[in-house]
């Protein structure tokens, strides 16, 4: 079992930066695909950023230049870095931890992210 706790959300006016932590307790960090995620109500959840155990990483197109996902495995926290921030990346902010092959799936509470002036 994985427990997930996201952090460093708040309110940021546009073309701002926020760095997001998501901070893992139990298993093997090391071997989790981990994903950030982003919901904003009335909206279905879309995938914001990820990066694979071995350390690649891919990006929605709508944040590729201005986000930036990594991990740390010793500290077994995964972080995205937001850069210029705009109104429309207003949302909550969900980090996830996933096996496929094992049929493992994990979801943190999730954080509050609001660019507005």
């Amino acid at each position: 079992q994985v427990q997930l706790v996201e952090s460093g959300g708040g309110l940021v006016q546009p073309g701002g930066s926020l760095r997001l932590s998501c901070a893992a307790s139990g298993g093997i960090f090391g071997m989790y695909a981990m994903t950030w995620y982003r919901q904003d109500p009335g909206k279905q959840r879309e995938l914001v950023a990820s990066i694979t155990s071995g350390a690649s990483t891919d990006y929605a197109d709508s944040v590729k230049g201005r986000f930036t996902i990594s991990r740390d495995n010793a500290k077994k926290t995964v972080y995205l870095q937001m850069n210029s921030l705009k109104p429309e990346d207003t949302a909550v902010y969900y980090c996830n931890a996933a096996k496929p092959a094992w049929g493992l799936n994990y979801w943190g509470q999730g954080t509050q992210v609001t660019v507005s002036s």
